[in-house]
């Protein structure tokens, strides 16, 4: 497995083991599977796993990896967890943070997190409307940032980061302004698209590729997710969606992508992944895995290399509106 450099905290697997797979959220699975995948993925030389209380019923990812790091301790593997603050409630902020925090060192059996993301989307700088579930900016740099770098100062967190999803212009302004995060979340997959995590007015439109840009010219580390789009990137979705549903429409979107793929001689998942990891820029690329034979796929594609530039050239000049 090849590693990239990882900013503050040293070099990470190209490939970063997801929460949302083995808790079910991208279709079903069970705890035993769960842990076995976990640890195949150590085995293969993954070096983070990327959690959130978020993933799954009752915690189901949490309490998945600390079964599996319990089991077969692995002190060397980097924890990223997340916290939620959909309210916008500046009083409770810090409060919320550190009680997410102690809840998922609890369910994890470690004394301390890697890595802490902030798991809401930053809003709008200027006041305008923002959806319900943001954090709004002024609660991001007077709240947030403050709250995260008591936890780090206090040994509970090693770094922070956080999901680069939100309004791009805020997004970029956390990331060039001090004291800013170690780590951002960005979508990177061939559509180019944030499926179902976008909740902005259509006015306002994501900018991953800037995002990725100015991310690293002020050394942020990049992990990429969303790989395959919510499964959109693959041969074919493994549940049952409504044809209105985003990732849906952008499976229907994708069709010429799985047709290179096949010219290609691999499958879709297979060459979104190469994709994602062939983008400068990107440190590791998160995957969605929710059993063992899906991260046997996902390790052969890394195992293949990235993309050659003919190839990157050919996914980029495909027309996936």
């Amino acid at each position: 497995m090849e590693t990239r450099n990882f900013g503050q905290l040293g070099r990470v697997s190209a490939l970063t083991l997801g929460g949302g797979g083995i808790a079910g959220v991208w279709g079903s699975t069970d705890r035993a599977e769960a842990v076995a995948t976990v640890h195949a993925a150590i085995d293969a030389g993954i070096t983070m796993l990327d959690l959130a209380p978020s993933y799954g019923d009752d915690f189901e990812a949490e309490r998945a990896a600390g079964e599996a790091l319990r089991a077969r301790p692995a002190p060397d593997v980097l924890i990223t967890s997340k916290v939620q603050l959909p309210d916008n409630q500046v009083s409770s902020a810090p409060t919320r943070i550190r009680e997410s925090l102690h809840n998922s060192l609890g369910l994890l059996g470690r004394d301390h997190l890697d890595l802490f993301l902030l798991h809401t989307h930053i809003g709008a700088q200027d006041g305008s409307a923002n959806p319900a579930d943001v954090v709004r900016w002024n609660v991001y740099r007077d709240e947030v940032i403050g709250e995260f770098e008591k936890l780090r100062a206090e040994g509970l967190i090693r770094a922070w980061g956080i999901t680069a999803v939100g309004r791009p212009d805020s997004v970029i302004a956390a990331l060039g302004s001090a004291p800013r995060p170690a780590a951002a979340q960005v979508v990177v997959n061939a559509l180019d698209s944030n499926g179902d995590l976008w909740g902005f007015d259509p006015s306002v439109r994501p900018a991953n590729d800037e995002i990725i840009k100015a991310a690293t010219s002020n050394d942020v580390a990049v992990i990429g997710i969303r790989a395959v789009a919510a499964g959109s990137l693959t041969d074919a979705l493994d549940r049952e969606l409504d044809p209105r549903h985003p990732a849906a429409v952008d499976f229907s979107r994708a069709a010429p992508f799985r047709k290179l793929a096949a010219e290609f001689g691999e499958s879709a998942a297979s060459l979104a992944h190469r994709y994602a990891l062939s983008v400068p820029g990107v440190a590791t690329v998160v995957l969605g895995v929710k059993n063992r034979a899906e991260l046997a796929d996902c390790l052969a594609a890394e195992a293949r290399g990235p993309l050659t530039p003919a190839e990157l050239q050919a996914v980029r000049a495909l027309e996936l509106s």
